[in-house]
């Protein structure tokens, strides 16, 4: 019997491989460079499926454009805000992601750069590296304290609620706004918001962790920085698209935010160089999920969606 034929747009984890290689054959980018427009629409022709990762841009018009035998399409990630699903649903392709499994690893990236940011860390760490450390008094570095604080979370799924864990670790006062209220059991006593101006004038700390939507896309602006508490720390391990950039860094040169932490940027990769200025800036290259652990778990999360579709079955993460 004929295998299916897959293409690996990147070069993940040598157990997904050793596993995708034992049940199909595999087209892999061992460069690990990402394919443009052209090359992507190029594969399509050679496989029946794809494992993809946020890098390829799967537009409207290059989703038109895709050779009939490709039949799927699994996402080597959670957000899908890369593909178009209502061109692909037009198509025929079947789309899926990996939820759940890098919620942890995330949101313990969302919790080194809430401390980092509060506590100076950039700064500080530049310091001692450059041998400038030649002094101390009881008003040297003082930071934001974060046990005990306000954190508000804007998103409470999976990663939002696994960061409300790691904070009420820290015995935060968690406050959160979503879609809808959680039951009980998953809110674990955090207080809904049913709205962004509900939650913004209590956040001490302020976290991101919604997808990239047209209702998302750019949500905190100068007017949404300006009704957080003077002093506060925001921190953004969701996507760049998020957050306007501009006012931002209006909001750090005020004082309004005494800090931020981000792993992500409007543009990736490269980031924002007007942000290097800051010292009161976190920055990391958008590693949220980057552990052995789960970069394993993701690519088998894909590869069962995969081996679902291929078997007949509804893959479990079909969107």
């Amino acid at each position: 019997m004929t295998r299916p034929v897959i293409w690996i747009a990147r070069r993940l984890s040598d157990a997904t491989l050793v596993r995708a290689e034992r049940d199909y054959d595999i087209i892999v980018n061992h460069d690990d460079i990402p394919y443009d427009r052209a090359d992507i629409i190029a594969m399509s022709a050679k496989v029946d499926g794809m494992i993809a990762c946020h890098s390829e841009h799967f537009t409207a018009d290059i989703v038109a454009t895709l050779d009939s035998r490709l039949k799927i399409v699994a996402n080597y990630s959670v957000g899908t805000d890369h593909c178009d699903l209502a061109a692909f649903a037009a198509r025929g392709i079947v789309v899926t992601n990996t939820p759940d499994v890098l919620s942890d690893a995330t949101a313990e990236i969302s919790l080194l750069l809430m401390l980092g940011a509060a506590r100076r860390a950039v700064e500080g760490d530049r310091m001692v590296r450059d041998g400038d450390w030649d002094f101390w008094s009881p008003s040297f570095m003082v930071g934001k304290q974060v046990t005990g604080a306000r954190l508000g979370i804007v998103g409470m799924g999976r990663v939002g609620q696994a960061m409300a864990r790691n904070a009420r670790g820290l015995e935060m006062d968690v406050h959160y706004y979503n879609r809808n209220p959680l039951p009980d059991d998953l809110a674990q006593g955090a207080t809904y918001h049913d709205s962004l101006e509900s939650l913004l004038p209590l956040s001490d700390f302020l976290s991101l962790h919604c997808p990239a939507t047209p209702q998302t896309r750019g949500m905190m602006t100068a007017e949404k920085f300006a009704m957080l508490p003077d002093g506060a720390v925001f921190v953004n391990v969701a996507r760049g698209a998020l957050v306007d950039e501009t006012a931002l860094m209006a909001a750090l040169d005020t004082g309004k935010l005494a800090a931020a932490g981000l792993d992500c940027f409007v543009t990736e990769p490269g980031g924002n160089p007007a942000l290097s200025k800051y010292d009161n800036v976190f920055m990391l290259p958008h590693i949220g999920s980057s552990t052995g652990a789960t970069r394993d778990a993701m690519g088998f999360r894909a590869l069962d969606n995969l081996d679902a579709f291929f078997a007949g079955n509804r893959p479990r993460d079909l969107l």
